[in-house]
């Protein structure tokens, strides 16, 4: 789960921080491939009743809106970089609340979602998901803000790979246990990451009122 990431130890940012321009075109791209993969696969997981695949589809939303909201703080005050960061990382926490009650609703209701659309679907997010990781690795050791951006995009790499295990899951079993407890993966993921951001985004701004 990429340990070394998660257990790395940032220096602290300065109060103000100049936005590098080429971050700031990294984020409009991330941008809009998050919000394209979304409307792709909200529709696909809908059709193939698959709760990974809505899971996924949100998580990209919510992504495209932090990094809207990233761009939004870039070149602002520690302070308001650090309130932004607490801001996703209790809306990481909420996604992941939200997948682990659709997961058991589905147990409930014993439907089974089609395996080849989450397979396709699922690869191609992993391809989107790893483009975007890519060009925010650079970056993954910043503030708490840019910290939150580059776990949001590391959690969404590990959770396509989790739906194409899913997939597989799905088709060798004909059970919907293996995309359920994919999505239950994912949302361990996100309540995971918002517990990583939030000291961080915390000591931030202690680190302001101390100043």
């Amino acid at each position: 789960m990429g340990a070394h990431c998660c257990h790395s130890h940032p220096q602290e940012p300065a109060v103000k921080a100049q936005p590098s321009p080429a971050y700031r075109r990294v984020l409009w791209l991330a941008l809009w491939i998050n919000f394209a993969m979304f409307a792709l696969e909200i529709g696909a997981g809908l059709r193939a009743e698959s709760v990974s695949l809505l899971a996924d589809s949100l998580d990209f939303f919510g992504d495209a809106a932090n990094y809207a909201l990233s761009l939004l703080v870039l070149g602002m005050s520690l302070q308001r970089r650090a309130q932004a960061a607490l801001f996703k990382a209790a809306s990481m926490a909420a996604f992941g609340l939200w997948v682990l009650g659709s997961a058991l609703w589905h147990a409930w209701q014993g439907s089974s979602p089609e395996p080849l659309t989450m397979g396709w679907v699922g690869a191609l997010a992993l391809l989107a998901n790893l483009s975007v990781a890519g060009l925010l690795y650079a970056y993954r050791d910043g503030d708490s803000n840019m910290r939150s951006v580059w776990l949001c995009t590391r959690n969404d790499a590990l959770g396509n790979l989790a739906v194409l295990l899913a997939a597989l899951g799905v088709f060798g079993s004909g059970s919907a246990w293996p995309d359920l407890a994919v999505a239950a993966v994912m949302a361990g993921l996100a309540l995971a990451a918002a517990w990583q951001v939030l000291p961080q985004a915390r000591r931030e701004l202690r680190q302001v009122q101390a100043a």
